[in-house]
């Protein structure tokens, strides 16, 4: 199931190729390899009503397994990172710093529905970093709203994943059987089209397929 929540399951063929062949032949990791969506934060031991701080606490608590299900290569930076833009405060809720992709990764939670507001506030964080903590050699940060809900027609109208902002859905208890055992069978089904693009390829029939180069 992680290459299907992985961002570039959902790309074009070619795309996913081209991604593979540079994580392959030169060990060049991109971004959409690392996030993910949804991810599942079950670990957390969440009561029904809780609130933001508690998701925070909850996190740091369970610092290693949140980074094992974010991803590995994160080393943590900060909480509550305080930013000034012209003496007003700014607190980025956790920072960390991916060293494959050699940037900093500042994750901001969301309790709610992701809103098309939240946009300009994690541009802001972007600048800011860029302008002041980004060191030489090091590539430009990225942003990861982990939010309870999302609109997918919002994140591409809006166009967030061709820039450095990555929104996700995360979720507290573990989906239903019956939806894990959707979503193995159509994983079968879509890993069968992709291999079956693929010798359709090698025989120089069809489009090239990400497994079939």
């Amino acid at each position: 199931m992680l290459y299907e929540r992985t961002a570039v399951s959902r790309k074009p063929d070619e795309l996913i190729a081209r991604g593979i062949g540079a994580l392959r032949d030169e060990d060049r990791l991109k971004p959409d390899m690392v996030f993910r969506d949804p991810y599942f934060l079950d670990f957390l031991g969440l009561s029904e009503q809780h609130a933001e701080q508690d998701v925070e606490d909850a996190i740091l608590r369970e610092l290693e397994s949140f980074i094992l299900e974010i991803g590995t290569d994160l080393t943590f930076v900060a909480r509550q990172k305080r930013i000034t833009v012209d003496n007003v405060d700014y607190y980025i809720d956790l920072l960390f710093y991916h060293r494959r992709l050699r940037c900093l990764v500042a994750i901001d939670l969301k309790l709610g529905k992701f809103q098309a507001a939240d946009k300009g506030q994690m541009e802001l964080y972007l600048r800011w970093l860029q302008k002041h903590d980004v060191r030489p050699g090091e590539e430009p940060p990225l942003v990861l709203i982990l939010c309870a809900d999302k609109s997918d027609e919002h994140v591409e109208l809006l166009r967030l994943n061709d820039g450095g902002i990555r929104v996700a859905q995360y979720l507290t208890e573990p989906p239903p059987k019956k939806l894990f055992e959707k979503k193995l069978h159509d994983s079968i089904r879509l890993a069968c089209e992709r291999l079956a693009r693929g010798e359709n390829h090698r025989r120089g029939i069809g489009h090239p397929g990400a497994f079939g180069k």
